[in-house]
Formats: C-alpha cells, sequence, structure tokens
C-alpha cells in the first residue's frame, strides 16, 4: 500500500485508480444507506464523497455497495472440495473472506495438513484466516491421525494470517481444569480463543468462560443462546448444511444484543454452496425470516470483522480494504460483482480471473487400514436392550435410547421396521485394528449401506447399513479410493466419490464434484426414507464431543458423561 498516495486521493489532490460512481452505500457502522461515489486505491478505500477523478469509472447507476461477506467460523473441508475450488464456490457469492479452523485436516496429516491448506491460501483471491485446532485429537476416545500439542499450538499461533485457537471442543476438559487442554488456552493468552460448549449452562458455563473462551456456535435453543449472551459470549448463529439454528436463534437478535451476534456456516456441502449460496445464502435467510437488510449485512460483514479484531474489513470507510459486492436490490442480495482488494474478480456468479490448476499435494496417501473380514462386524451382547444413537432432526446433536434389540443368536442385527440400522467405525490411520460397532436410529434406509472417510473429527471410516456384508463392501470400496464416499447394496458398488487428499477432500473441479456428489445422495435416497444432506448427517456420529451418544473406533461414547460405555 502506498500511504501517501491514498491519503492524497483522500484528499482529492489525485486520481484515483477506480471509483465507484453514484452507488447507495451500505454503511455497517451505523447502519444507514448513504449516497455517494467510493474513490479506491491499490487494494484500499481512499474516501467516500465527490469523488470522480480516476483512471477508472464504474458508474452503478444506483445500486447498492456493501463490503464483502464474512465467514467467521467455518470447516472448508466440509465442502470436499480443494481450496482453489472452494474459492470458486465462495467468492463470486461475495465472501472474500474466510476465518477456517482446518481441525478435519489436521487431525488427518497434523502440520502438513495446515500447511496444504494455507499455502494454496496464497494463491487464491480469498483472504484465509486460521483459528489453530485446539482439539487434535477432540478427546482420547478415538484414534486420530496426528496430535498438536500446546508447543504445537503456540508454535503455529505465530504463523502468518494466524488469529487465535479455534473451537475448544473438548468443554469437559476445560471445565474440570485438564492440563493438556488448559496448557493449549494458557498459549493463546490475549488470542481469540472460541468456543464450542453445546448444552452447557450455569456453572459449568462460568467454568468454561472463565478460562477465557468468548465465542459459541452450538447453540440450538433460544434459552441456551441468551444465556450464553448474558455471561459475556459472542454468539454465532449456524447456519449449514446439516445445523441449521438460524430461525430459532434469529429473535435473539434485536437493538440491545446485535453487535454481539454475527452468522456463520460451520459446515457447508459442495451442492448447498453450488446451488444455494454461501454467506450470501444466509443473509438472505434471516431478512425473509424478518431482519432487517442492513442489519443482515451487518451480521455478516462487521460484527465478525471486530470479534477477530480485523480492524481493516467490514465496512466501507477509508482505510479500509476494498473487499466490496453490489446488488440492485439488498433485500434479496443476488450479487453481481465482487471486488477483492479493489479489483473485479467475478460478475454475475462468473469468475473473471484465470482458473488456477489443482495438484494434490503430498496428502494422498492418508487411508490404513489393518486387514479384518466380515466376522469383525459383529455386534454380540447377552443383554436383551443395548444403547442406540437417535438422530434429532436437521440438528447433529443426537439422543441416547436404550431399545429392545433384535438378535440372531447372540449377535445384534439391524431392525428395520424399528429403523434400526448397524453403525460401524474403522481405525483408518495407524492401522490399529480398532472397530466401533453400534446401533442408530432415524437414518431411514431400507437395503444396502454407506460409508465415508469423513467422520469428524478423527476422520477414520464410518459406515451405516441394514446388513454386514453391504458395510463390509462400503468400507472396502472407501479403502480402495483412499477415501471418498460410497453407497453399496446387495454386495455392489452403486456410486462412489474419491477423496484421496487426506481422505476428506477432492482434486477435480467444482462442477465435477458437485455432480457425483449429487448422484451419490440421489443413489443413497433410492435406498429408503433418508434425512437430508445424509452424508453430512452420517460423519458427525462419530464426534464425540457433541451430545448425547456417538460412535467413535474404540467404542460407544456417552458424551454427557464423557465416557466409553463398556
Amino acid at each position: 500500500m502506498n500511504l501517501s498516495k491514498l491519503v492524497s486521493v483522500a484528499r482529492g489532490d489525485a486520481p484515483a485508480d477506480l471509483v465507484l460512481k453514484n452507488a447507495k452505500i451500505v454503511n455497517t457502522f451505523v447502519g444507514i444507506i448513504e449516497e455517494g461515489n467510493i474513490a479506491i486505491v491499490g487494494d484500499r478505500i481512499a474516501g467516500i464523497g465527490n469523488y470522480t477523478k480516476a483512471r477508472r469509472v464504474i458508474d452503478l447507476k444506483g445500486i447498492y455497495v456493501a463490503p464483502a461477506l464474512i465467514n467467521g467460523h467455518v470447516h472448508i473441508e466440509s465442502s470436499m472440495l480443494h481450496p482453489a475450488s472452494y474459492a470458486q464456490a465462495v467468492v463470486p457469492r461475495g465472501t472474500t473472506t474466510v476465518v477456517t479452523d482446518l481441525h478435519e485436516i489436521a487431525n488427518v496429516a497434523g502440520p502438513r495438513g495446515l500447511q496444504f491448506a494455507t499455502e494454496w491460501a496464497k494463491r487464491l483471491p480469498l483472504d484465509m484466516f486460521l483459528m489453530v485446532p485446539s482439539c487434535v485429537p477432540a478427546t482420547d476416545m478415538e484414534t486420530s491421525g496426528a496430535t498438536l500439542t500446546a508447543s504445537d499450538v503456540r508454535k503455529a499461533l505465530k504463523l502468518p494470517n494466524v488469529l487465535g485457537l479455534g473451537e475448544m471442543m473438548n468443554f469437559p476438559g476445560v471445565i474440570a481444569g485438564n492440563r493438556q487442554v488448559t496448557d493449549k488456552i494458557v498459549a493463546a493468552k490475549d488470542r481469540v480463543i472460541d468456543g464450542h460448549a453445546p448444552s452447557v449452562t450455569g456453572k459449568q458455563l462460568n467454568a468454561y468462560l472463565a478460562a477465557g473462551i468468548r465465542s459459541d456456535h452450538e447453540s440450538t435453543s433460544v434459552e441456551e443462546a441468551r444465556e450464553k449472551l448474558r455471561r459475556g459470549m459472542y454468539l454465532m448463529i449456524r447456519e449449514g448444511s446439516s445445523s441449521k439454528n438460524l430461525s430459532e436463534l434469529l429473535p435473539l437478535v434485536t437493538d440491545k444484543t446485535y453487535r454481539r451476534c454475527f452468522f456463520v456456516t460451520d459446515d457447508r456441502t459442495c451442492t448447498d454452496l453450488l446451488l444455494q449460496g454461501d454467506m450470501d445464502a444466509v443473509v438472505k435467510r434471516a431478512i425473509r425470516l424478518g431482519l432487517e437488510p442492513v442489519r443482515a449485512v451487518q451480521l455478516a460483514t462487521i460484527n465478525t470483522a471486530e470479534y477477530f479484531r480485523l480492524y481493516d474489513r467490514g465496512a466501507i470507510a477509508p482505510g479500509y480494504i476494498a473487499n466490496l459486492i453490489t446488488t440492485a436490490d439488498l433485500s434479496q442480495l443476488e450479487v453481481e460483482m465482487v471486488f477483492y482488494k479493489g479489483q473485479l474478480i467475478a460478475k454475475n456468479g462468473e469468475f473473471l480471473l484465470p482458473s488456477v490448476e489443482i495438484t494434490e499435494g503430498d496428502l494422498t496417501d492418508t487411508v490404513h487400514i489393518k486387514p479384518f473380514d466380515i466376522e469383525a462386524l459383529r455386534l454380540t451382547t447377552n443383554e436383551e436392550s443395548f444403547p442406540v444413537i437417535e438422530i434429532v432432526p436437521e440438528q447433529i446433536t443426537t439422543k441416547k435410547r436404550v431399545e429392545r434389540v433384535k438378535k440372531q443368536d447372540s449377535s445384534v442385527i439391524p431392525d428395520l421396521e424399528k429403523d434400526i440400522l448397524k453403525l460401524v467405525v474403522v481405525e483408518r490411520h495407524r492401522a490399529t485394528g480398532n472397530i466401533g460397532r453400534g446401533l442408530v436410529k432415524g437414518f431411514g434406509l431400507k437395503q444396502g449401506a454407506l460409508a465415508s472417510s469423513i467422520a469428524h473429527d478423527s476422520h477414520n471410516i464410518i459406515a451405516v447399513g441394514t446388513n454386514d456384508y453391504d458395510i463390509f463392501v462400503a468400507i472396502k470400496e472407501i479403502e480402495r479410493m483412499h477415501g471418498g464416499l460410497a453407497v453399496c447394496a446387495q454386495g455392489k458398488k452403486l456410486a462412489s466419490l474419491p477423496l484421496p487428499i487426506a481422505g476428506l477432500l477432492s482434486p477435480e473441479p467444482l462442477a465435477t464434484v458437485v455432480n457425483r456428489f449429487s448422484n451419490l445422495e440421489k443413489t443413497a435416497a433410492s435406498l429408503g426414507n433418508l434425512p437430508p444432506a445424509p452424508f453430512t448427517l452420517l460423519s458427525f456420529l462419530a464426534l464425540p464431543v457433541i451430545p448425547e451418544l456417538r460412535l467413535t473406533d474404540k467404542g460407544l461414547v456417552d458424551v454427557l458423561e464423557f465416557r466409553l460405555i463398556e
């Protein structure tokens, strides 16, 4: 940035590089619409007012200009897209800044995974800021591919574009004062520390916040979110592919609370990114639900920027980065033009920049399974009843049920009449031979099996099915592809999506990944009455930090008691 030139243009003494003329400017500082011209020099805004001298002038003819959108909490790996394809999906939709916790790829490959993503980010027209993963692994009740210690966190916090410590999912460890957990929090002292505290209330919430954690995206009810706001937490209002909390929590956004609230997606599939959008889709839905449009933009821009101490973005003002979007109708927010650091880079949903050649890097050999036969999938018990994971519609939380189960000899088998299916998690990082076996209710399969190497957060192989044979075939297909998603029935593969990069990402272009994923979901849907986004839902059934019951490679986890069930 040439500061002398910037100031000279701001004074009106020198021509700008670009003037956006006749704009309706969304002022996120005070929540109003102004009219005027925007003068831009290099990557910065010089001023707002009667600026006319410029090397280039774009007459906006009275349409709106708003700050480009900021996603304050996203795991880009959940899109299954290479970072270059991810940028192609979100930037034309108006998102030019993301704050990402790369704990998915870090749980597979540790620092190598972080380096892969951050090196790619340098080549893209997208500002990617990193929150250092705090839970690699998330707990000791699962097997991950890597471990990040407090010392590793301390080193990572010194890297460029690192803002702080990512969501502290081990909330029982924080509350109990676990030394390994608190050492990571101490390492991030005076930095932003994100939270993850589902259903944590009362004195336990006080204890969690006393550690210095300041945000949460796991609230699913107004009562839970209200308490967290009152105790000083910033409320990340999540609207992702499987967890949709916007309609429930939006009534909490008032004149008194809105500066402590902002929108995030957390996890969003490639299909949703392409067909529905990214942060723009969240803002549009908030407006449809009754939120005033300028306020909706504030919750996707300046509120997020100020929480993360990114004081150079989130608003249209002198000295701010010229990351901007235009739209003819603010209440509809159909993004027309996207400016990144003063350059027009997308128009009407299309990139104006040449595409970046995608390479896989060195993360394509991460699936290592100890050989096993189909007998290893048997679930045996001498009891008539057994713990069952019950799915909660449109949420990633589950219920713990104890159900009378169907048995064949001493083996528990799926009960399709009661919609109780077999769930299996196979360790895939260290070839330990660990296999977790359990039951899930509410998945809706009537035949066949689904399997995936995306299984938050340690990303072992998870499979759900109506019989052991199809489950076995599906798991073997994941192994053959070195990671991915598969649908099998009657002993045959029906559809698959290879994800060879860390078992999480595809090197294919956005449209190709979406087409294959759409075919996969359609094929899965043909096997029963499945819930929306079944593979996303399946991926969370192994996450032992979301209540109430989960399955890892080490067995069933009672999350509320934070222990493995014998």
